[in-house]
């Protein structure tokens, strides 16, 4: 039940409750990047460059340590908050993997030693063992998912790439990497590192997509204390006729929407009104008619993440967001930056209500 199932989708869940523990070292600033590899023996290892999980063995009081965090349940609470990043489906990661691999190894670096401990099935074969000085720092952490369990042990590639990319591009500060050397001669990886957040993702999407109305990606991040948290947005509109709109709450996809999609089209409608209000463009008396969502929504390219200090969630799943002080405040924020951003960009702004205009039928 903790990862989900016995099939693939369980097996990558195995990856991510390792990888999450890396993951927000980097976002805590203790770390600079995560690589993942594929291995060709059919193992994951998954390294990054922090100060090295603490030792038991070693005296070290930093908790939790090494043996807790590969063999206990709830080794302590998962990082939470706007800050990080929960992988797990319930918080209680890499102990996990341990239970569900046929053979786990964990080397850490830190402060000067190296130190190596081995599992089989969840069960120690060691004690963690000095293999001698380390010059650097880090966790190594090497799996190989248990045959007796699984449908299928071979991870895919493109589902791995595809969450890792998609936390590139929620997080600013994270590096994370990921390499498949299961085929000889025929190795590929891809580095997820994204500055421009958001829009970036925005500009990733649409790739494939229609050609843009406009060239300029739309995009803001604000904190809000009425949040407890921040909200990231970017938008833009294309040529084609269906919406894409993404959505995210401390960096896990709503696939079913909730309050932050609401009050995002909330407040593109809203912005989008009053500037059409405001020249006249769709009839030479005012009031004019408003554009309803869906006319407006026709097109558009859109990513909207809210990081949260207490998230709140409906559903078992956590697909929908709810709280509505979310819905008032994306919708107020985003109201506020489209409707500058189309005071400033006159001309863009004209291609964007053409767009919407012709399509609704009022030239």
């Amino acid at each position: 039940m903790y990862i989900g199932s016995t099939s693939e989708r369980g097996l990558h869940q195995t990856v991510f409750d390792v990888v999450g523990r890396a993951v927000n070292e980097v976002l805590a600033g203790r770390a600079s990047a995560v690589d993942v590899t594929l291995t060709p023996d059919g193992g994951v290892r998954v390294a990054d460059d922090g100060p090295g999980v603490p030792v038991e063995a070693a005296g070290d009081p930093g908790g939790p340590g090494l043996e807790t965090l590969l063999t206990q349940m709830h080794p302590g609470e998962e990082p939470g908050g706007r800050r990080a990043v929960a992988m797990s489906l319930f918080g209680v990661g890499p102990c996990v993997t341990n239970a569900l691999s046929s053979r786990l190894t964990a080397e850490v670096r830190r402060e000067g030693v190296h130190w190596v401990q081995e599992y089989a099935r969840g069960v120690a074969l060691t004690s963690p063992t000095s293999a001698g000085p380390a010059t650097r720092s880090g966790t190594i952490i090497a799996f190989w998912p248990d045959t007796d369990i699984f449908e299928t042990t071979e991870c895919s590639f493109d589902v791995l790439a595809e969450r890792f990319r998609e936390l590139a591009f929620l997080n600013r500060g994270l590096d994370i990497s990921l390499t498949d050397e299961r085929t000889p001669g025929a190795s590929r990886s891809v580095r997820c590192r994204f500055p421009g957040g958001a829009r970036d993702f925005v500009a990733f999407l649409d790739e494939q997509a229609g050609a843009p109305v406009h060239p300029d990606v739309i995009g803001f991040e604000r904190e809000d204390p009425r949040l407890a948290g921040t909200v990231e947005v970017a938008l833009r509109w294309r040529s084609s006729h269906d919406e894409r709109l993404k959505s995210y709450a401390n960096s896990e996809p709503t696939p079913y929407g909730g309050t932050h999609t609401a009050g995002f089209r909330e407040g593109v409608a809203a912005a989008v009104n009053a500037h059409v209000r405001e020249r006249r463009l769709l009839t030479e008396t005012a009031p004019a008619p408003d554009l309803n969502v869906d006319q407006i929504s026709d097109g558009l390219t859109a990513v909207v993440s809210v990081k949260l200090d207490r998230p709140e969630f409906s559903g078992s799943k956590r697909g929908v967001l709810g709280g509505a002080a979310v819905r008032a405040s994306v919708a107020e924020a985003v109201r506020e930056y489209l409707a500058t951003w189309l005071e400033r960009h006159p001309e863009q702004a004209a291609a964007i209500i053409g767009r919407i205009t012709q399509d609704a039928g009022q030239d």
